[in-house]
């Protein structure tokens, strides 16, 4: 059986002649030996696409979607994200912004309590305290029913955490999870991602304290059968109560929550493998990331991940030159929002999201605006220079010391509230030095009791009193998320006024308990920052 014509006229309808023979060619050889087999053809395409440079094409439009019809719509300023990433197009009413971190902690408990079919939850590592245990136990409540032969008989349970973070002191993240690993072993999965940069004599010298400096596992995934929560925030105490983050639930969302699940299963799949017994061991066949050689391993692990990214966007292009030759859209209004994941590993040679960030801030128009967050402020040189030289206006909010995540600490890490003024203070006299501050304005985060870890952007087009992109994630816009760690994220674009709205009341109400930035601001006496802590900034630039 030769390859189905409506594959035929897909790919010369998207990809140029030469190609487009290639492609048939092949696919008439792996549709026989999907006969044979009842594999899937397109897993084994993906890579021989992903290097291809198709001809241009029109990029499919959420269908009900007003704004696109002017030429301010959203389709002229975001449809080139379609060329770069998957489109995942959703209905808007399916997304919402959770506001704190007990909803966040709330809304998990419940999902992993009513989850069927899959649990699947990547964070730098799981807390050792009592609300960290009560997560634990939800999940062993999901199990044991599935094992009783309640109405989830097949509900399997995966988390990815880091190595180093997650194996830090005695009582640790796997120590937490053994318990659920001895006694569920076939459905349950622990992988721990140990960064290629940490090796040999590096491994042994740097203490465990800060062994996570040289990269670790930063992405923040938490999946419940087709609903997912992108966020910031870790498995840890302090994000359910007091530690302010961002939170956006996507609720029956299939195609966004397979991509994240099939990402996470790539990264656990070149990670460490938790055993019952606390120890570890790779999978057959992979390369291990600091025993084995560094370049051999991050090939593998690039190939591994870019696979996902790379078949779920061909999917998505043949899908929706699928919906635009037949003319298929939805009914008006339903799919009106579109999610892009975003992926940033370095260390990997995986750089999608800091060439799409630096595009959406290259193209920031004069009468566009800006928020922009992060509990570390500390811009890239790029995206730095992009700022200052960009037309749009900024409102940037980073933490007021006293809500750094490290205020108060031992040692060196007190040091690093310090280093961020120094930081902050070196940014804003760079502002005023090129008569910015009528479109460049800096804020701080203050709350009492509380710490401050929110990140990501809104962006309002000219003319908009509420936003219609977001990016939210794992990315602190600076040298560790674009350089050392493996960073995710999922841009948003939405003409759904109800989702617009939640997006501009959840960015007003951390702008609201902030104050902004003047010269006055760092000639206070506790802005005052020690000789030596200024020469050590920029290490902690670098690895904090």
């Amino acid at each position: 059986m030769a390859a189905p014509m409506s594959w035929r006229r897909l790919v010369q309808s998207v990809y140029s002649p030469a190609i487009a023979g290639v492609f048939t060619r092949i696919t008439d050889r792996l549709f026989r030996a999907r006969e044979r087999t009842g594999g899937s053809s397109v897993l084994l395409l993906a890579p021989l696409l992903a290097e291809t440079d198709p001809a241009p094409r029109r990029v499919s439009r959420p269908t009900g979607s007003a704004g696109c019809q002017g030429t301010d719509g959203l389709c002229t300023h975001f449809r080139w994200m379609a060329e770069h990433v998957p489109a995942f197009r959703v209905p808007g009413t399916h997304v919402h912004i959770l506001t704190s971190p007990d909803q966040f902690y709330q809304t998990m408990k419940a999902r992993i309590k009513t989850a069927q079919r899959r649990v699947v939850m990547a964070s730098l590592y799981l807390g050792t305290g009592h609300l960290e245990q009560d997560l634990v136990d939800c999940m062993e409540e999901a199990l044991r029913r599935s094992q009783e032969g309640g109405r989830s008989p097949d509900l399997k349970v995966s988390l990815l955490l880091d190595y180093t973070r997650g194996s830090r002191g005695q009582v640790n993240s796997r120590t937490m999870l053994l318990p659920l690993l001895q006694r569920f072993t076939s459905q349950m999965r622990v992988s721990l991602y140990h960064t290629p940069d940490l090796r040999g004599l590096l491994r042994l010298l740097v203490p465990q304290r800060f062994n996570e400096t040289i990269g670790v596992q930063h992405i923040k995934v938490y999946l419940f059968d087709d609903s997912i929560i992108i966020s910031g925030a870790n498995l840890s105490d302090s994000y359910f109560t007091n530690r302010q983050d961002r939170y956006v639930l996507l609720e029956n969302c299939r195609e966004v929550a397979d991509f994240f699940s099939d990402l996470v299963d790539a990264v656990g799949d070149v990670s460490l493998q938790l055993q019952p017994d606390d120890s570890v061991t790779m999978l057959e066949g992979m390369v291990h990331p600091y025993k084995g050689n560094r370049q051999d391993f991050s090939a593998a692990a690039r190939d591994r991940i870019m696979e996902v990214v790379n078949t779920a966007h061909i999917r998505q292009r043949l899908a929706n030159r699928t919906e635009d030759s037949e003319d298929e859209g939805l009914s008006e209004g339903e799919e009106d929002t579109w999610v892009f994941p975003l992926v940033q590993m370095k260390p990997l040679g995986i750089r999608v999201d800091e060439q799409v960030t630096q595009r959406l801030l290259t193209d920031a128009g004069p009468d566009s605006t800006v928020f922009l967050t992060s509990g570390y402020f500390n811009l890239t040189r790029a995206y730095m220079r992009l700022v200052l030289g960009a037309g749009a206006s900024y409102r940037i909010l980073t933490a007021s010391p006293e809500v750094n995540g490290f205020f108060g600490a031992k040692g060196v890490a007190g040091a690093i509230p310090a280093a961020y003024i120094h930081i902050a203070r070196q940014f804003y006299s760079q502002v005023c030095r090129l008569g910015q501050q009528e479109r460049v304005h800096l804020h701080e985060y203050h709350r009492s009791q509380w710490t401050f870890h929110a990140k990501g952007l809104w962006y309002y087009l000219q003319g908009q009193d509420r936003p219609c992109l977001t990016l939210i994630g794992s990315p602190n816009f600076g040298y560790r998320s674009v350089h050392r760690d493996l960073e995710a994220q999922i841009a948003i674009v939405t003409e759904n006024e109800d989702l617009q709205n939640q997006l501009q009341e959840e960015q007003e109400m951390l702008y609201r308990r902030s104050t902004e930035v003047s010269s006055s601001t760092f000639e206070r006496p506790d802005r005052h920052v020690k000789l030596w802590v200024k020469l050590v900034t920029p290490l902690i630039k670098n690895f904090f």
